[in-house]
């Protein structure tokens, strides 16, 4: 058996990021990970309407994780925050203002208007601001039509909240309580899935998983770890072959 514990997906500590992704920001790491996506991305000069079978607007670089990576989803998630001009607006309106939105701030063009990505310590915002937007104009929140506009008014309302506590103090870090049982999942199925796209064995695995000790104490045929690691590559397939849409609700 090939001694796995020098390749890049072996180490669980290159991993501890996940923990504290987004849904949006899991859908990214599963869809970088599919090959035909990879491949999309250096042929992209070849092919620029790739990106809206893989429920993109613009083809993100695939080499950068969720926290450098900044893809534009299409249709947009449900907690894409959009801004419009006030055509009519009351006295003392609030005006936009950018500086004062919090977080680290990253602005992409999509092509039809300006997407900004703001994130600090616990949080991430997502805002579409239309185009005629400018700082200092009065504006409005828009939430999309739908059947379950009111699922979508409630998501709004908690993204307004997270902009409305912060206020202009960000802070530098964020206690966490311990990780969920989901968050862990996500971190061993995306080590696992990792695993197997590099070739190793379900058994070489569990040890980058679980350590070598845990696999010579529970490792029988069909059963208990062996089971775990299977079920753990599963998911991950599945997630990274489409499923990741579910995380981004574009489906």
């Amino acid at each position: 058996m090939a001694d796995r514990s020098a390749d890049a997906w072996y180490p669980t500590a290159a991993y501890l990021y996940v923990l504290h992704l987004d849904g949006l920001a899991l859908a990214w790491e599963y869809l970088r990970r599919h090959p035909d996506y990879r491949r999309d991305w250096l042929r992209r000069r070849f092919r620029p309407d790739a990106a809206h079978a893989w429920g993109l607007r613009l083809l993100e670089d695939p080499t950068l994780d969720a926290r450098d990576a900044h893809p534009d989803w299409f249709p947009d998630p449900v907690g894409m925050l959009q801004l419009y001009p006030d055509a009519d607006p009351p006295p003392h309106a609030d005006a936009f203002a950018f500086w004062r939105i919090p977080g680290c701030k990253h602005l992409i063009h999509d092509g039809k208007r300006l997407v900004l990505t703001a994130r600090w310590p616990g949080c991430c915002v997502r805002l579409a601001l239309a185009p005629g937007l400018a700082n200092g104009m009065a504006y409005l929140y828009a939430v999309r039509a739908c059947a379950t506009a009111r699922a979508s008014y409630r998501t709004t309302v908690a993204e307004l909240d997270m902009l409305a506590t912060v206020g202009t103090a960000v802070p530098a870090a964020a206690a966490r309580s311990r990780p969920t049982p989901a968050a862990l999942l996500d971190l061993h199925t995306l080590q696992a899935l990792d695993a197997a796209l590099a070739g190793a064995s379900l058994r070489e695995t569990a040890e980058g998983l679980f350590g070598t000790e845990a696999v010579a104490a529970g490792w029988y045929a069909d059963g208990g770890l062996r089971s775990r690691v299977r079920r753990l590559v599963r998911r991950g397939q599945s997630l990274m072959r489409g499923g990741y849409r579910r995380l981004a609700h574009l489906d």
